[in-house]
Order: structure tokens, then C-alpha cells, then sequence
């Protein structure tokens, strides 16, 4: 039981009073006294009984990260006599909300149903607390604390969908959009797929010439592109993905590339798996399907970077060991020039029989200071460091590059596309 600011404001009025009327007898004011402490001391005997209310609360069981969702909740009334409520409900430590507390009236037999907004911060498993109704008592001098309903676990998932909505135009081939690099030509692939008239614009070597004497007309040859391949996901959940660009972290803008590639790899047929190192180690072989996507999603919702340094060769040494079966491997990481050595030896292990693309994430910051004017002495010595480190990078990227290994070089809000547009190459140009 706590009081409410009816009883605090009584008993300022009380003393008020006493001082207002200081002429009255000692007697009557020990009256007034005891007759106030008797009912509020009554109101606390009768505000003392737990009212007979339930409680449901309707919430989603997945959230994406970031997005405001809504919560209902439905409290019943079941009891004698009417209830002044405040309501609160337990949401997971660290969300935003809005519409809580709530306040009620409720008669018995009532019921209030209600919605409030909650917007998730953190990727991984929460959980919704009891909800939390505070009882008034019948004079409004106390609050009575009740929990009502059960708790309610709930996930929360990368919210990678703006960036899908843009790569899933760019994998159905839809219209140009972009950034999207579109290089297919018409009936090129790998994979044979049919024989059919002669279009203009079909390439010479397209033409099946024996079709063509048999039917008497030209005859061209249709190509798709390869499926059933596999791509691997290698993903560094070290120390650097800590690096924050923005609100987000490398390793969530990492998370969010993954998935958008993984998304375009099943619809073309694809199978997806992955292997994360840098901290705790996770596998999944390979699987095509909606499935794959789904398993994928389900493995890392929870995944987060760690306090740990990658050791590229012994990650390269365990998905050596698991994935026998030619695929692209992607690892994604974020790189320094001391890694070279490390991360060389660990591509040369994967290239064969693998293709390796290595995504690293770039801090932004190192672009915006080159755009920044030189207005001064130690402005040009912050301009000539930066432009001295991002050679020595460069160097190295492109130390590491060729004969089966591709790196990838970019900020992180430009790593989606930059691999799907790499993805894209490698199917039509057949190199996976």
C-alpha cells in the first residue's frame, strides 16, 4: 500500500488548519485527528483486499528492431465494487512506448481493452513482464499494487527490409533501379535451358546451326543462369563489428547484407549456410529453400559481436573441414592493414575448391573527412593521415585480391548492393 496525493494533501490541509486556528480547544483538534486517522486507517483495511481482476495482453511473437508495434491489453472486472485503476505494463527494459499509464474506471463486470506503442532497441529474446494495475482504495487514499496475467516472451529480429525491398527489385529484374549493376544479356547464362527463334540482338555463338539447317530457319540457343550452388556466409563476430556508424553497429549493418543476399541467393535457386567465428561459433550447412532463409534469420536474431579478435585461419580451418562442396564463400568482417598476413593464408586455404569474397565495412567517418575543408595546419595533418591510411588499405586489398579471391571495400550503408551487385556478376558471368 502506498498513499496517494489525496492523503498527503489531507494531512497538509490538516496542518494548515492548525495553524490557521491556533485559538481552538487542544481537544477538538485531537478529535479531528483521530477521526481522520480512523478512516483513513479504514480505507487502508478496505483497500487492503485483492480486487478479483484478469488480464490478457495480445502482442506479436516476432518484432523487427527499431519499428514501433502496438500492444492490446484486456483487464476484466470481476469483483464488488468499482475500481479506479492506473495501469502499467512490464515492456522489455531499454524499449521506447507511448500510452502508458493508462487509466480506468471499471464497474463490476467490465471490462477495458486498450492499446499502447512499444518500439524494440535490441535484437534477440525479450520478455513482456505482468501487467501491473494500481488499485485505488475506496476514499482514494491508498494505492493497492496487484500482477495480472502471465508473462510473454518475444523475439526480435534485424529489421533488414528497406534494403530488400530494393534488392528483391533488383533480383526479380524488374525495372533499374539504383545502384543495381544489371549486365545480363538476353538467353546468356551457364545452364542450358531451350531452343528457340532467332531474336535480333542474339549473339552469333547463341545460334544452333544444326537446329537451324534442320528447321530451315535461325535458331537460337537459350541459357539461364546456374542453380543449385552454394553460398556460404562466413561472418566476424569479433571485436571491430563493434564499430558503431550511426545508431547501428557494423555487425547489425553486417547482419542486415546477409540477409538481403541470402534472400536474393534462395529465390535464384540457391542453397545458404553459414559459419560465424570471432566469438561464439555457429554452423548451418547449406539448404535451399524458403527454408534456408527462415533458418538463417531464426540462428542470428540473437547474435551479437563479442570482445574477442578474429583469427581468420582458424575459421578458415573449420569451414574447411565442414564445406567440402564448391561455394561462394562471403566472409564479412572489418578489416585492418595487420590482418593481411592472417587473412591471406585464410583465403588461400578457401580457394580452393571455393570462390572467396571478402565484404569489408569501412567506417564512414574516414570518407567525411576527406570531404571536410582544410582550414588549418592540424586540419591538414588529420587530411594527409587519413588519405596515407586508406592507401596503405587499398594496397593491401589489393595485395589479397586474384586467383579465386575478390574483396569488397565499402561503407556500410553501401554493403547491401555492393554485394548484391557483386552476386549478380559472378551468376552471370558463371565464374561461381
Amino acid at each position: 500500500m502506498t498513499p496517494t496525493r489525496k492523503l498527503l494533501w489531507l494531512f497538509a490541509a490538516l496542518l494548515a488548519f492548525a495553524l490557521a486556528l491556533p485559538w481552538l480547544p487542544l481537544l477538538a483538534w485531537w478529535l479531528v485527528l483521530a477521526a481522520v486517522l480512523l478512516a483513513v486507517l479504514a480505507d487502508a483495511v478496505l483497500g487492503w483486499r485483492v480486487p478479483v481482476l484478469r488480464a490478457e495482453r495480445s502482442v506479436a511473437g516476432v518484432w523487427p528492431i527499431g519499428r514501433w508495434g502496438d500492444v492490446a491489453l484486456v483487464v476484466r472486472h470481476t469483483g464488488g465494487r468499482t475500481l479506479r485503476l492506473a495501469l502499467f505494463d512490464h515492456y522489455p527494459s531499454g524499449w521506447g512506448q507511448e500510452g502508458l499509464p493508462h487509466p480506468s474506471t471499471l464497474s463490476a463486470g467490465q471490462f477495458v481493452r486498450f492499446v499502447y506503442r512499444v518500439q524494440p532497441q535490441a535484437r534477440g529474446d525479450h520478455r513482456f513482464g505482468r501487467l501491473e494495475a494500481r488499485v485505488a482504495s475506496p476514499l482514494g487514499l491508498w494505492w493497492r499494487r496487484a500482477w495480472l496475467g502471465a508473462e510473454t516472451p518475444v523475439k526480435v529480429f534485424p529489421d533488414f527490409a528497406p534494403v530488400l525491398k530494393r534488392s528483391l527489385l533488383a533480383a526479380d529484374r524488374l525495372v533499374p533501379q539504383a545502384g543495381v549493376i544489371r549486365r545480363r544479356r538476353r538467353g546468356e547464362g551457364t545452364d542450358f535451358h531451350q531452343l528457340r527463334d532467332y531474336r535480333e540482338g542474339d549473339a552469333l555463338r547463341a545460334i544452333d546451326w544444326k537446329a537451324t539447317a534442320r528447321l530451315r530457319k535461325p535458331i537460337s540457343r537459350e541459357y539461364q543462369e546456374e542453380r543449385d550452388q552454394q553460398i556460404i556466409f562466413l561472418l566476424d563476430c569479433g571485436r571491430r563489428m563493434q564499430a558503431q556508424d550511426g545508431d547501428t553497429s557494423h555487425f547489425d549493418h553486417a547482419l542486415n547484407a546477409m540477409l538481403v543476399l541470402a534472400w536474393l541467393a534462395q529465390k535464384q535457386g540457391d542453397a545458404i549456410g553459414l559459419y560465424t567465428f570471432g566469438g561464439e561459433e555457429r554452423w548451418l550447412p547449406p539448404l535451399k529453400g524458403r527454408a534456408s532463409f527462415d533458418r538463417l534469420l531464426s540462428s542470428l536474431y540473437d547474435l551479437e559481436a563479442s570482445e574477442t579478435h578474429p583469427d581468420y585461419l582458424a575459421a578458415a580451418e573449420a569451414l574447411a573441414e565442414r564445406a567440402k562442396k564448391r561455394a561462394l564463400v562471403v566472409l564479412l568482417t572489418n578489416l585492418r592493414d595487420e590482418d593481411s598476413d592472417s587473412l591471406a593464408d585464410a583465403m588461400t586455404l578457401l580457394v580452393n575448391p571455393h570462390r572467396v569474397l571478402c565484404a569489408s565495412l569501412r567506417e564512414t567517418v574516414l570518407d567525411s573527412e576527406l570531404l571536410r575543408p582544410v582550414a588549418d595546419f592540424e586540419a591538414a595533418l588529420t587530411h594527409c593521415g587519413t588519405l596515407e591510411y586508406l592507401e596503405a588499405r587499398r594496397k593491401a586489398f589489393n595485395a589479397l585480391s586474384g586467383h579465386g579471391r575478390e574483396l569488397i571495400d565499402v561503407t556500410p550503408q553501401a554493403l547491401p548492393l555492393a554485394l548484391v551487385n557483386r552476386y549478380r556478376e559472378m551468376k552471370e558471368g558463371g565464374v561461381l
